[in-house]
């Protein structure tokens, strides 16, 4: 493995920056500081002006592999994310099949140990009658277990109220929750299909999955997680109300019940439907600017833990249908950093903030091995970008195999310029370097 040396660099790393170098050796971080010695090494990169970050681990990922890959796999999304900063991802369960079974989750391991250019956990997925299979998951190898409240893409709906509250009893291993309330939901959908039939405008999107959707459903794992203790992890919060749910009191290593916000959520609002249509249809819905901002506010006090994206391409054919066949979601990987870099230049949230919550964060509350961290004896994940280098976003720069960008036609201000995986420099200036994949994620849990 190549030695690498990246100099003069403007270091974010918990909560300061710094200007300094990093040595880099056998994959890890063997050295950080001002001024390091003339390390020999095989690739060297001159900072100056950058700025080097941890990589972003994303906890929230639909990569479309296996069944799926006419929308994305594993090799095509898993570009797009390291091309984006992402340098480790956590993929749902959500696929054809369906992860349910401790042999279909190796099998997914399998694939992307020979085709992942980012490292990668994946979650298994919890139905109405696995919990058996789902006691038998290492904790050590495996970053949780995804149960779906609301229906979504590939409805692995858990609304046995019986078996819902059995997982929450009998599993140790985090839980991670989409959570809207399915019969608010369908309630929503009749009176509006009675109203326009399946050509409904996509603006009643966040009428349909509403707020108190979103909220009934949220307030009832938190309870159950409290109830019995349990690790829960509520993914994707879009309401104002669901925020004042989570603690911003305590440190994150003491909390048991966390919470995660994604870049679409942080972005837009349903003033954008108007423009989007069904291109930033997603399931929690893109709610309200009121909604938006306490989501934010919510990021900043600390009672959302993480950011990620909830990246989730569907073709441009199936989003251009009528609102009632147009499956919900959209890419995200590629875009998400350089969105919350352009947040920054807003003067919305720091350099360390992000930082914080797509990296030193996600490591310590899925308790991830020496990940997320610019700490010498860490595993070298890195991601320089410029923060001031213009780029717009367009069919012929998107990376992703579904070819669309909810953010087309946005200018972003900043640009990542190379991406460390592993200790593999993986991208640089728009070039892949796709002889080493990434690796499994590993969690320092009993």
């Amino acid at each position: 493995m190549k030695k690498i040396l990246i100099r003069n660099a403007n270091i974010v790393n918990e909560g300061k920056i710094i200007s300094g170098d990093v040595f880099i050796k056998d994959g890890l971080i063997f050295s950080v500081g001002p001024d390091l010695p003339e390390y020999e090494a095989d690739i060297t990169v001159d900072a100056s002006g950058k700025y080097l970050l941890p990589g972003l681990i994303d906890d929230q990922v639909h990569f479309r592999e296996p069944g799926l890959t006419h929308k994305a796999d594993i090799y095509s999304e898993s570009r797009a994310a390291v091309a984006g900063g992402i340098t480790s991802y956590m993929e749902m369960p959500n696929t054809q099949p369906q992860t349910v079974t401790l042999e279909l989750l190796e099998e997914k391991y399998k694939l992307a140990a020979e085709k992942s250019l980012a490292n990668y956990s994946f979650y298994m997925g919890a139905t109405n009658d696995n919990l058996d299979e789902l006691l038998k998951v290492d904790p050590k190898n495996v970053c949780g277990i995804k149960v779906f409240q609301g229906s979504s893409t590939g409805n692995m709906l858990v609304d046995n109220p019986v078996t819902l509250e059995n997982i929450f009893r009998e599993c140790k291993l985090l839980i991670a929750t989409h959570s809207e309330n399915d019969n608010i939901i369908k309630d929503n959908l009749e009176k509006y299909k009675a109203e326009y039939g399946e050509d409904i405008p996509v603006s009643c999107h966040p009428k349909i999955r509403s707020a108190e959707a979103c909220y009934d459903a949220s307030k009832r794992v938190v309870d159950l997680a409290r109830k019995y203790g349990t690790k829960l992890h509520v993914l994707h919060i879009s309401t104002a109300r669901e925020v004042a749910l989570f603690d911003d009191s305590l440190p994150l290593e003491s909390k048991r019940i966390t919470a995660e916000a994604c870049i679409h959520h942080l972005w837009f609002s349903d003033a954008d439907y108007d423009q989007k249509g069904n291109f930033i249809k997603w399931n929690p819905a893109v709610k309200t600017a009121e909604d938006r901002e306490e989501i934010l506010a919510g990021v900043l006090r600390g009672n959302i833990d993480v950011i990620a994206t909830d990246h989730a391409p569907h073709t441009r054919e199936e989003k251009s249908q009528v609102y009632g066949k147009a499956p919900s979601g959209g890419p995200l990987v590629q875009h998400s950093l350089v969105a919350l870099l352009e947040m920054y230049h807003q003067g919305k949230i720091s350099l360390e903030a992000i930082v914080q919550k797509t990296s030193h964060n996600v490591a310590i509350l899925f308790e991830i091995e020496k990940r997320g961290y610019i700490r010498p004896g860490y595993h070298a994940d890195l991601v320089l970008v410029d923060l001031d280098d213009p780029w717009t976003v367009a069919s012929d720069n998107i990376l992703y195999k579904c070819g669309w960008s909810p953010f087309e036609g946005e200018t972003f201000r900043s640009r990542v310029t190379h991406t460390i995986v592993s200790g593999h420099l993986v991208y640089e200036n728009g070039v892949f370097y796709e002889e080493a994949t990434g690796k499994r994620l590993k969690f320092l849990r009993k």
